[in-house]
């Protein structure tokens, strides 16, 4: 039997590299995932749709957290990628993704 797929809007990974995690990235992953439990956003709840995952470093060593969000939108891949993330702008991000609606421009660098 072949695994369950879950299908999902977007996916979020948020930074656990040494420089993030000294400026909280540990404590905010922890933070979005309950959220995003508690919120029912999450892919593998009922009518979720996000997936969150840690990653190594995302290269924005001295502005962390660094956050980065991937999703298809309108038939190409969007990717956003966001400098000193906090609870609320991790929220915020989230949100847009399951609402497909726009990504905040607060703290975003990059494409």
């Amino acid at each position: 039997m072949p695994p369950t797929f879950f299908p999902t809007k977007g996916h979020l990974l948020i930074c656990q590299g040494s420089s993030c995690q000294a400026r909280g990235a540990e404590l905010l992953h922890k933070a979005v995932s309950n959220a995003l439990e508690a919120d029912k956003l999450v892919y593998y709840k009922t009518g979720g749709s996000l997936r969150l995952t840690t990653s190594g470093c995302l290269g924005a060593c001295n502005f962390g957290p660094a956050m980065a969000c991937y999703r298809a939108r309108g038939g190409e891949l969007e990717q956003a990628w966001y400098a000193a993330t906090d609870f609320p702008l991790a929220r915020q991000v989230a949100q847009a993704v399951h609402d497909e609606a726009d990504l905040p421009e607060e703290r975003r660098y990059g494409p």
